[in-house]
Formats: C-alpha cells, structure tokens, sequence
C-alpha cells in the first residue's frame, strides 16, 4: 500500500501498560507463542523464527509511521531500485517458507497468528509485484506530506536532535529515488488520475516559498529545543538545521515542483478506473483484497451497497417524518447543508464540542467495554498545510484531529458519529489496546488492517445510537448519513474502478444519499479515484463485525454479553476479518466468556 496520511503525532509508541493491574492482557487471548502447559512444536518454533526475524527486517525498511510504529523515528527509507528488489525477494522468499509450515501442528494460538501473519506477507508481496511504489501519492497523501509531518514531532535528546537533521540531509537522494520510481509509473501509465491531483502541489510550493530556512515547517522541532540540551549545543543544533534546510531541503524541494508541474502532473493519465491501469482487473481484485480481507467480487460489493442504502434510506425517511420537514430528501439535504443553527461559528466552538463528545463517552464506556486502554487522546486541529485536502478527521495513538478548515462543511449534527468514529471507541481507542496488548507478537500489535480498523471504528458510530450518545434526531440522521456515506463507497468505489462510472456521476450519488457537504463530497470522490479500494473496508468490515455480533447473540440468547463480545473482538489486535469469526465462535464454545470475565481473568 502506499503511504498512508500523515498522522504523525500518531507515530510514539505506546507505553505498555494495562488499564487494571495484571501486566498483560489476559491469557484467554491465545496470543501467547505456545500453551502454557506443552512445549512448542517443531512448526511453532519454525514459524515463529521466519515471523519474527522478517518482521524485524521490515521494521529496518521502513520509517516509524502508522504502518509501522515499531520502525525507527527520522529514518529515511530507501525506496530506490535494488531496495525494492530486495524487500520482493524477501517477501516471496516467506511465502515459500510459510507454505512448508503444517499450520496443523501449529499450538492454537499460532493457528490465528499464521493466518494474520501470512495475510500481512501476502499483501506486501502482490503490493510490491504490482510496484506500487512507482506511485507513492494520492489525492490524500503523499511521500513529502509524511515526511514534513516529522515536523510536528518534539526532539527530546541531543541525539534525535543529530538524527532529525540526518534526515533533511537526506531528502534530496531521497526525492531523486522518488522521482526515479514516479518517471517509471508514468512510463507504464501507472499515476493517479489527473484531475485528483490539481493543487497537490501547494505544500512542496509552500516550502519553495519560505522566505528563510526557518519559515519551512521542517525547522519547526529545533525552535524550543528541551532544556536537557546544554544552550551552547542547542544554538549549534540550530545552525545546523538551518544549513541542512538551506542547502539540501529547499533544492530538493525546487527539484520535486519542477517534476511534478513539468512533468508528472501533465504526463499523468485522464482515466479513473483502475480498470485501465497496468494488468488493472487483476489490480483492483488485488486491492479489494487488501483492504478487504476477503476475496470478493465489484460485482457483489456493488450490489451490497444498493441494498444497505435502500435500507438506510428507511431509516432516514423516519427520522424527517419526525422532525416533520415538510419536503422530499434532497430538500432536507439542502437544508442541512445550509441551516447556520448546524455549524459552528469558530474553529474553537467546533473544537470544545468535539472534546465534550468525547467525556460524554467517557461516562458511559463501562458498561460497554471490559478494558480501557491506558494511553489518553489528545484533540488537535488538523494542520494548516493539509487541511483543505483532508478528511474531517482522522484519530489514532495520542489523538484525534478535528479538521477545522471551512467551518460550513463541518456539520456538528455528523460530530457524534466522527467522534466515536476517531477517538473513542473508534480508533484512538483500538489501536492503543493493540499495541499495549503484550500477548500479541509484534506484527500483530503494530499494524493496521483497514476492514478491521475501519469496520471497527465504523462500527463505534453505529453503538452510538445504543449507548444513547445521540441525543436529538439531528445527531441521529448525522449517524446515519455517516453510515450511508460508507455503504455509497461500495457503489462508488466500485462504479469508478470497475463499472466506469465518472467523477461527476459519483459526486452526485454522495450528493444524493448523504449530508455530506459538497468540499467534502469533492474531496472523498477525488479520494477514491486515487486510492482504489481502500473506501471498501469501512462498510465491509462493520457489517462482518455486526454479522459475528448477531451470530453469538443467536446461539448464547440469555447468555450473551455485551461487553464479553467488545472485548473478544478488541483482543485480536488489527486482523483479517475471517480471524473475528475465528474468536467469536470461540467465545460461543467458552459460553460467552470474554477475555475479562471473572472466570477468566487472571
């Protein structure tokens, strides 16, 4: 997959601490690497020497980010040619290693960790045969944007100070690499669309800009250096990055704008379907699988999507009839897309609601979930420089962001379900759960799978309505077009990449079946042409996690309990959607017994 958004202030790593007093997560996880009571197997110990030594490997490859929050802080990954030859090699090596493994004789907790483990490889290897690293930008994000996001990071030592600057001495061999990759995908055809990438420059233009070293974001960490640093050394630090900005940062950057204006934005295709990229069927099935975890056809996403928003356009009809608006829905749309009475009048108005949801959450999370992570959540608006080409928000480790930019398409009736969506329960709550849950191996608690941390986070919004978060039917009809924004990327993702649908006809079917806003519908619609598939896991993944929810609450009846089931599915750390109904059929066999129940708890 190519770079993910810049969320860095995600990127510190988790303490690993538990909520209640045990020192890990409970044993019920069949986590562990072998059961307590038998000695490993041959095949326990042979998979968890491949795992571990590769995952060690990647971790070098690549630099601390969402993807990989175990890699190492100011790392410049390399990504020219022979680096990509090896980490294909490598991959495909494991594959052929794996498939002599006889997962039989694997203890039952290696059993789920070879499925999540082997999905990880399986995905890195086709991403990599694919090269999609010949194509490191989306309308959403982009190799420059993630790495000026280092630039929010705190130096805390003398020694990450030297490393930081490291870092901006590498830029330029860094670019060059990316240039190289890029010319490559523009050769075989391989770029985002075109009309995704109008204004994609401004933050490399901004940089180019600068009026001095110190002006570029990049400089940002060195102005309150920690007094831990003698202030003769600190001044001297300083300096130094001033000359690596200076003399390496800005020509790298006037290099990169020159290619993107010159050459790649011009050479880029005016297709959208990723149908007409390279091998681009096979491509797209690639892609649903990554995203996804299932093997499953555009033809048959597309038709869940018509059918859940056939079924959420129900629910919606319901809620005008009881605020009895006299109208059809697009003109209830129009007039929530426009009331002032829905939208905050400050940056800080929409900043304080937000905080509010989130303690509200907070009042009601015990009779939900057994265990609460131990890492808190800071709200931060969305920086300047990505704003107007980002989401509403985003959440994970340390945070949940809150795009302030154009107040008007902010609507506060949509900040329950984005609240629990990017903080709690939803991501800021997930993944520090994961990554504290020291039962785990590594390579389950560092990385995230879109369907399951998506579904789950998407999942959160949809328990809103059953924790009694949505307090008037305004917030409600914002759950709901939330959900339906999700299941109309089933159609619209699919409409673009298999069936040719253009950006205008997927404009207007966000247009017509949700209450997004209409900087925010462009700004999706762009982001799914760029990014094909990754607007499928959202809705794919809920309804599983819902589905496995309905299943136990039909075969435990009286012995169901709601919190047993947060907890099994929170466990697992970030996975592949059949490894859910692999732990919630066993919470069936266990009698509804979560991970913290009293029987169970260490």
């Amino acid at each position: 997959m190519i770079s993910k958004p810049a969320l860095l202030l995600l990127l510190a790593s988790v303490a690993m601490a538990p909520h209640t007093a045990s020192a890990a997560f409970s044993g019920d996880c069949q986590c562990a690497s072998s059961n307590a009571t038998e000695a490993p197997s041959e095949a326990d110990n042979a998979f968890e020497k491949l795992s571990s030594d590769e995952y060690e490997w990647r971790k070098s490859q690549l630099p601390m980010g969402e993807d990989n929050p175990g890699g190492n802080l100011f790392r410049m990954p390399d990504v020219g040619p022979t680096a990509q030859a090896t980490r294909l090699k490598r991959w495909e090596e494991t594959q052929a290693a794996l498939a002599t493994i006889n997962q039989n004789s694997l203890s039952p907790a290696n059993q789920v960790n070879f499925m999540v483990y082997k999905a990880q490889v399986d995905t890195l290897a086709e991403a990599q045969r694919y090269r999609d690293y010949e194509k490191p930008l989306n309308s959403d994000s982009s190799f420059w944007g993630d790495l000026v996001g280092y630039a929010r990071e705190s130096l805390r030592t003398e020694e990450e100070a030297e490393r930081y600057i490291a870092m901006l001495d590498g830029i330029p061999a860094h670019f060059a690499d990316q240039i190289t990759n890029m010319r490559a995908g523009l050769k075989r055809g391989f770029t985002p669309p075109k009309i995704t990438l109008t204004g994609r420059d401004s933050a490399v233009r901004s940089v180019v800009e600068a009026q001095s070293p110190e002006d570029v974001a990049y400089y940002a960490p060195f102005r309150e250096l920690p007094t831990s640093i003698p202030a003769e050394k600190a001044t001297a630090l300083q300096a130094k990055a001033r000359a690596a900005i200076r003399d390496k940062v800005l020509p790298a950057y006037r290099t990169l704008l020159t290619f993107l204006n010159d050459e790649y934005f011009p050479g880029a295709r005016t297709s959208l379907a990723a149908y007409d990229l390279p091998d681009g069927k096979a491509y797209y099935r690639s892609k649903i699988r990554e995203f996804v975890t299932l093997d499953l056809t555009p033809e048959a996403i597309h038709q869940t999507g018509l059918d859940e928003i056939a079924r959420l356009r129900q629910r919606m009809d319901a809620v005008m009839k009881e605020v009895k608006f006299e109208g059809d829905l697009p003109a209830f749309l129009t007039f929530l897309r426009t009331d002032p009475q829905f939208y905050a009048k400050t940056p800080q108005e929409l900043l304080n609601r937000a905080a509010w949801l989130a303690k509200t959450f907070d009042a009601k999370a015990d009779d939900y979930f057994g265990r609460m992570p131990r890492r808190r959540f800071a709200i931060k608006p969305v920086p300047d420089d990505i704003a107007p080409f980002y989401t509403g928000g985003r959440g994970g480790p340390g945070i949940y962001l809150v795009n302030t930019y154009n107040l008007p398409a902010r609507p506060l009736y949509s900040l329950v379900a984005l609240t629990l969506h990017e903080s709690a329960p939803g991501h800021a709550m997930q993944m520090p759960l994961a990554a504290e849950n020291t039962s785990l191996p590594a390579y389950r608690r560092d990385t995230y799978i879109s369907a399951y941390g998506e579904g789950w986070a998407l999942y959160s919004e949809a328990l809103g309505e059953e924790m009694g978060m949505y307090e008037t039917p305004w917030d409600i009809f914002g759950m709901l077009s939330y959900q339906a924004w999700r299941a109309s990327r089933l159609v619209v993702d699919t409409g673009i990449h298999a069936f040719g649908w253009s950006r205008e006809q997927a404009q207007r079917y966000l247009h017509d079946n949700t209450a997004l806003a209409e900087h925010e519908i462009e700004t999706e619609v762009d982001r799914y042409i760029a990014w094909p598939g990754q607007a499928l896991s959202y809705y794919l993944g809920e309804l599983h996690i819902i589905n496995a929810r309905k299943r136990a609450e039909k075969a435990l009846g009286p012995k169901f309990d709601l919190r047993a089931f947060h907890d099994a599915v929170l466990e697992l750390g970030s996975v592949p959607l059949p490894v859910i109904d692999r732990r919630i059929g066993r919470l069936i066999e266990e009698g509804g017994k979560g991970p913290y129940s009293e029987a169970t708890a260490p």
